[in-house]
């Protein structure tokens, strides 16, 4: 068996390894990382050797830190991402470069239809109908995004929702509400078979996904990492913040999307949003303001510049091909979007 883990913002580990009797076997732990002294890498194969094949990662992770030697150092990877690899490995995970990835990038959408789309597009990957697909998205109206559990009295405020003429949407996965205007927002959706992140912890998953935005974010200048469970941020404030939503049909699959700030209109946000109200003083008004920290001033370059950029930076990882969403596809979406996502009775469903 063989598994391969890229930490994120780190090195490959890969294992290579046998079940037998329901233990692990000729274990041999290799990659691209470094490690002092020379001699821990035996270590560390010697304490997976023999381990039950049940253990999950934090545990095979207790049984290299428990034999590495005093003073060791694993420079690019940890003893844990070396249990998530033999995880991989016994689940026989596939890797990003396994898959011919496909891009949609098509024109302005309501934002009713996105929220369809995002649901067919995942389920025809887990029926293996399409393959793995970024879709970057454009939007047609200003919207409000709620969480699938968010109480929408909670969360928004219908008059200035009416009074700004937005939208008011929820979509399938959880998490919490996105303030989105057109030219100030920049959304995408990763829909991938659930083998992709076979190995890895739900908490996991989110930082495997996006690593490749990260690099991308790097090579504008801008210095970004992960804070769990599903932000992306900087030493200036938040910049993202993910979802998801698993699929068990069919081989199953992962819906993973993102919406970033690229500019943000804060008393608009404020107004229309229910973010701490009883704590809007002056001094909470401005705290929120801080929280998110937009892309344009971070890069510097247009909207469409920071797009153009993150595309080229997943396709010189993972190869990428244009698509586009087929006629069945779209009208599948559609009717979605027509008796689900545009309705009153999905979009209240939690009060």
């Amino acid at each position: 068996m063989h598994g391969e883990y890229k930490v994120p913002g780190g090195k490959l580990v890969v294992v290579d390894l046998e079940v037998r009797e329901g233990v692990l076997r000729d274990v041999r732990v290799a990659g691209d990382f470094f490690l002092e002294p020379d001699e821990a890498l035996l270590d560390i194969n010697r304490a997976l050797e023999g381990a039950p094949a049940d253990l999950p990662a934090p545990q095979l992770a207790a049984r290299i830190d428990a034999a590495l030697p005093e003073g060791a150092v694993l420079f690019g990877f940890t003893s844990e991402a070396v249990g998530v690899a033999v995880r991989r490995a016994l689940a026989q995970a596939t890797d990003w470069t396994d898959y011919d990835w496909q891009l949609i990038h098509d024109g302005p959408q309501p934002p009713a239809l996105h929220m369809a789309l995002d649901e067919v597009l995942t389920a025809e990957v887990a029926a293996g109908r399409r393959p793995p697909t970024l879709r970057v998205w454009e939007w047609g109206s200003p919207a409000v995004v709620i969480g699938s559990f968010q109480s929408l009295r909670n969360e928004v405020d219908p008059e200035s929702a009416d009074k700004h003429d937005i939208t008011v949407v929820r979509r399938i996965s959880g998490g919490g509400a996105m303030f989105i205007e057109p030219g100030n927002t920049i959304t995408y959706s990763l829909c991938v078979p659930d083998a992709l992140v076979q190995g890895l912890s739900f908490a996991d998953s989110y930082k495997y996904l996006d690593d490749w935005v990260l690099g991308a974010l790097e090579g504008m200048g801008v210095k970004a990492w992960y804070q769990p469970l599903n932000d992306i941020t900087t030493e200036s404030g938040k910049i993202a913040g993910a979802a998801q939503k698993r699929v068990v049909s069919g081989n199953g699959a992962v819906l993973h999307h993102v919406t970033m700030a690229y500019d943000i209109d804060a008393d608009k946000m404020l107004e229309v949003l229910r973010i701490g109200r009883e704590k809007l003083s002056d001094k909470g008004t401005k705290s929120a303001k801080k929280r998110v920290d937009p892309l344009r001033r971070q890069t510097g370059l247009p909207r469409e510049a920071v797009i153009e950029r993150m595309i080229a930076s997943f396709r010189g990882r993972y190869g990428l091909s244009e698509g586009k969403v087929t006629d069945e596809e779209l009208a599948r979406a559609e009717e979605l979007a027509r008796t689900k996502f545009g309705t009153p009775e999905w979009t209240a469903r939690v009060p």
